[in-house]
């Protein structure tokens, strides 16, 4: 049996998820994108709470984008779906303008974070003042990342343990190394809470 990781809600998915519950006044009324979306969780909160979403997942993975689809329907949501594949520049790409860019578990292949973080840079270098928000367990490829984020320009201006952000129940019921992250241009000029190191 073939796993396949865009069926499937990754305790990434619902750290995130809760984080924009939780923000839920910073994220209405702006354009969310959400990359590598799968189940979708993040996404559908915010919409929930107001935000105008467009969830995305690898264009070659249909089963997903109609998952996402027939996910969006039950919950009526309005949500736009696309299928949007990292590194690849079509008319997709440039149809989008957030403000803020979400992604649940979206580093869990070192193959694919160039392709990732080039997508991140190029929406956020089309989008000033957005923001890239993604949870990820804190796994080896840690200085992959430190090393990406320096090569397309990007900067770490938080730094949360994931699990800081649940209730102590919620918490309990999930298990990893969870960070939250927010990142921007290197250039952009946000107070800086924590980061992954100096530069």
């Amino acid at each position: 049996m073939k796993e396949d990781y865009g069926l499937f809600v990754w305790p990434c998915s619902i750290v995130l998820a809760d984080y924009v519950w939780q923000q839920k006044l910073r994220f209405s009324g702006k354009n969310v994108v959400e990359l590598g979306a799968g189940t979708c969780l993040p996404g559908l909160i915010a919409a929930k709470v107001g935000s105008i979403v467009t969830l995305t997942d690898d264009a070659n993975r249909l089963e997903v984008l109609e998952n996402m689809k027939s996910v969006r329907e039950l919950n009526k949501l309005k949500c736009k779906v696309l299928g949007l594949t990292w590194g690849v520049w079509d008319a997709s790409m440039f149809s989008l303008h957030p403000k803020i860019i979400l992604g649940a578990d979206v580093l869990y292949d070192a193959r694919a974070f160039d392709d990732l973080f080039a997508t991140v840079a190029f929406l956020l270098q089309s989008n000033p003042g957005s923001v890239f928000i993604t949870t990820y367990h804190n796994r080896s490829g840690h200085h992959l990342i430190e090393f990406l984020m320096v090569k397309w320009g990007l900067k770490c201006v938080k730094l949360l343990d994931g699990f800081s952000l649940l209730p102590s129940d919620k918490a309990a019921r999930l298990s990893g190394n969870i960070q939250l992250a927010e990142i921007v241009l290197k250039h952009e000029q946000i107070e800086e809470t924590s980061s992954f190191g100096a530069r």
